[in-house]
């Protein structure tokens, strides 16, 4: 490992070390799965979070909480132990109000019987539908998936919303995120899945990884889309091999919790681990040049 990226490796273990707390996971959506006890039940609280991970944090969780709420204590038994037209009527009467931004209560139904279809087709947790086979990479199996999914979902914008494909360029970042919680071992993730390898995973691209990400020189493209996901990504394999995303966590809470400014300033920047290397300065004299 060279000078400079020894040095960005331990840069970005400081910044690590400062967000990997409870603390900063109180406004993350995979608290709401953390709060299961079994593994079957975590998959499906994950499931539908990563999906409706996007908006403000804050209403997104509590929409998060109220779509498994109709399910009690155990979502997956909940769905598994029914008939598929028996769920989807009890479904659409325990969730006719419920609403968050792009997706209804038909579009979450459907999703929640989506995860019931594939599990049972499985014989319990659905990592098989995205498992990459021999020498495929991770977009494969889940560009398959996301297919499949687009025939068997209503065609509403809640659910193609939720269907994007890494082959047509997409970033894909709530699969990723389910991915990441699923696969990885590592805190705060649930590693669940134990035959996805996670060297394969790739960052939850969102606005925040993006932007930080450009400053520090992870990536230099300016469209946050699936090439700035494999970009950044690989950037981090060099850094760690073995489990790349384990920085995900702390750049994406470095913006979600409102703590870079964007503008790099000593007085408000100066504690950040990244500081050195942030280009974030340059980046906002050239905006306002132009």
């Amino acid at each position: 490992m060279g000078t400079a990226t020894a040095s960005m490796k331990a840069r970005l273990d400081g910044l690590c070390a400062r967000y990997d707390t409870p603390g900063a996971l109180e406004k993350d959506p995979l608290s709401v799965a953390l709060a299961y006890p079994e593994s079957l039940d975590r998959e499906v609280a994950a499931f539908v979070a990563a999906n409706l991970a996007y908006g403000r944090v804050d209403p997104m969780i509590r929409a998060v909480r109220a779509a498994l709420a109709p399910l009690g204590d155990r979502p997956a038994d909940w769905l598994r132990k029914r008939s598929e037209p028996e769920a989807r009527k009890e479904l659409a009467r325990a969730l006719a109000s419920w609403v968050w931004r792009f997706h209804t209560g038909p579009d979450l139904a459907a999703w929640l019987l989506a995860w019931r279809r594939l599990s049972l087709e499985s014989g319990g947790c659905i990592e098989s539908h995205l498992l990459p086979g021999p020498g495929e990479d991770s977009d494969a199996p889940l560009s398959r998936l996301v297919q499949r999914l687009r025939v068997e979902l209503p065609t509403t914008h809640g659910t193609r919303f939720s269907l994007p494909d890494p082959l047509e360029g997409a970033a894909c970042k709530r699969w990723r995120m389910f991915l990441r919680w699923m696969v990885r071992a590592g805190w705060p993730d649930l590693g669940l899945w134990s035959h996805y390898p996670s060297d394969q995973l790739i960052i939850p691209l969102d606005t925040h990884v993006a932007r930080v990400s450009r400053f520090i020189g992870l990536s230099h493209r300016a469209t946050p889309d699936g090439k700035m996901a494999h970009e950044i990504t690989e950037a981090l394999r060099r850094l760690d091999p073995a489990d790349p995303l384990r920085y995900d966590f702390a750049l994406s809470h470095l913006g979600i919790l409102g703590d870079c400014p964007g503008v790099r300033k000593r007085s408000t920047c100066g504690g950040c681990p990244l500081y050195m290397v942030c280009r974030a300065g340059s980046e906002s004299a050239a905006r306002i040049r132009r």
